[in-house]
């Protein structure tokens, strides 16, 4: 591979992450989440392996939106909004994202909890 592929391979990737935050308001929001929870991370004096877990879900939870994204526009461009499996296959997505999300919220709950309850007493 050559150093100009691999740099257009960025751009076009950049290019994908770039058009997923101006046309998904979840992508957004769920980016938001992710800076907030990171700044949490940088906050609390959190071991090693739970600052590597909460970046490994943040991954995670974008990803899974990202994904979403692309079934949805893919389903669109098979058959837009005519065939009752493109409502189900989009629904799966948001539900994996659902399922992602509320996972990834309880481990931070976990992680979290504890240096909050500290914080204020």
């Amino acid at each position: 591979m050559s150093s100009k592929r691999l740099l257009q391979s960025f751009r076009d990737a950049l290019s994908g992450l770039k058009l997923a935050f101006r046309s998904e308001q979840n992508f957004r929001l769920q980016l938001l989440a992710g800076i907030v929870v990171a700044g949490f991370a940088m906050y609390f004096p959190l071991r090693i392996w739970e600052v590597i877990l909460v970046i490994l879900l943040l991954g995670w939870v974008l990803t899974m939106e990202l994904l979403n994204t692309a079934f949805e526009y893919f389903t669109d461009l098979l058959k837009p909004r005519l065939h009752h499996y493109v409502y189900a296959i989009k629904d799966i997505m948001a539900a994996a994202v659902l399922v992602s999300s509320l996972g990834s919220a309880v481990i931070g709950a976990i992680i979290f909890l504890p240096h909050f309850i500290n914080l204020f007493k």
